[in-house]
């Protein structure tokens, strides 16, 4: 049976989060997506800093300034319709209420290859 090609609109219908989090909040947020059934996902661990410019701390009675802050960054392929309920568990899981949480970004996925199989669009997520 030969596969049906789907339409420009159909391709273009994920989209990629890219959530930045504090790594002491990496299991909380993993085990809650997974739970709801969002299994595929990578995780890299960077370095960067916001709005607070890095930290101030205090080493042997001196200050010095961390520049840039360890974070890890989650990045997810989802279904247009799934991006709203990813956001909620990530934002969820990874608040903390403090300056560094983090931050979620969304972009559009042009289209999604499976290597092994050929398949196209959401079929390859």
């Amino acid at each position: 049976m030969a596969a049906r090609k789907k339409s420009s609109e159909e391709v273009r219908s994920m989209k990629k989060i890219e959530a930045i989090v504090r790594p002491e909040k990496v299991d909380d947020v993993k085990s809650a997506l997974e739970r709801a059934g969002f299994v595929s996902m990578n995780v890299t661990e960077i370095r960067g800093r916001g709005r607070q410019r890095g930290l101030k701390l205090m080493w042997r009675g001196s200050e010095y300034l961390v520049d840039m802050v360890p974070k890890v960054k989650i990045e997810m392929v989802v279904r247009d319709g799934d991006v709203e309920k990813v956001a909620a568990i990530i934002k969820e899981n990874a608040y903390t209420g403090n300056i560094g949480d983090g931050k979620i970004f969304v972009v559009p996925v042009e289209e999604a290859i499976r290597i092994r199989t050929g398949e196209r669009g959401e079929d390859a997520i």
